[in-house]
């Protein structure tokens, strides 16, 4: 895009997604918010505590991704598979709409994006985001809804480059341990 000047400038789309990549980094988190993730970070060990300084983290920067990111690794670490799934679709949502990508990750095509750009901080959160949708599933359960979403992960991701394939190679093994 040009201004009225002649210089090149910045469409907004690639603005938001340069806002986005700093929001991953921390960027643009209000101190307050700051400073209960912090404190989450030292009161791991005590549940309730911690929690209690995520979910207030949340309440004061309800979609950036480094509380979304905070929420989703204290849920996973401590075994809450299905509160991290509830984050891991959050974060599957923030991350389409800052990429300007379908809703639904099911509707996605490889030429959607340049999702083989592993330097495209937004895009690669977008794919953590999904693998982390897929293996919860697998996880809870749910292997088909885990299969279809590693399945889209390798057709967005070919090279693999955020490491899918051994979430295929889990359900294959699953298969084979049946013949034994």
């Amino acid at each position: 895009m040009t201004n009225a000047t002649g210089r090149a400038t910045l469409g907004p789309q690639v603005v938001e997604q340069a806002v986005f990549a700093k929001a991953l980094l921390g960027e643009g988190l209000p101190p307050e918010a700051e400073r209960h993730l912090r404190q989450a970070g030292l009161f791991y060990h005590m549940d309730d505590i911690a929690e209690t300084h995520l979910l207030k983290a949340q309440a004061l920067a309800p979609e950036h991704a480094a509380v979304l990111i905070g929420l989703y690794r204290f849920y996973f670490y401590k075994g809450r598979l299905s509160a991290a799934l509830d984050i891991a679709m959050t974060c599957l949502t923030k991350a389409a709409q800052e990429n300007n990508l379908p809703n639904d990750w099911r509707n996605l095509k490889a030429g959607d994006a340049m999702f083989s750009s592993y330097d495209d901080m937004p895009l690669r959160f977008f794919l953590f985001a999904l693998k982390g949708y897929a293996y919860l599933q697998m996880r809870l359960g749910n292997v088909d809804e885990g299969l279809i979403a590693i399945q889209k992960l390798l057709e967005l991701d070919p090279t693999d480059k955020i490491g899918s394939r051994v979430l295929l190679e889990v359900i294959q093994r699953m298969g084979a341990d049946d013949d034994l």
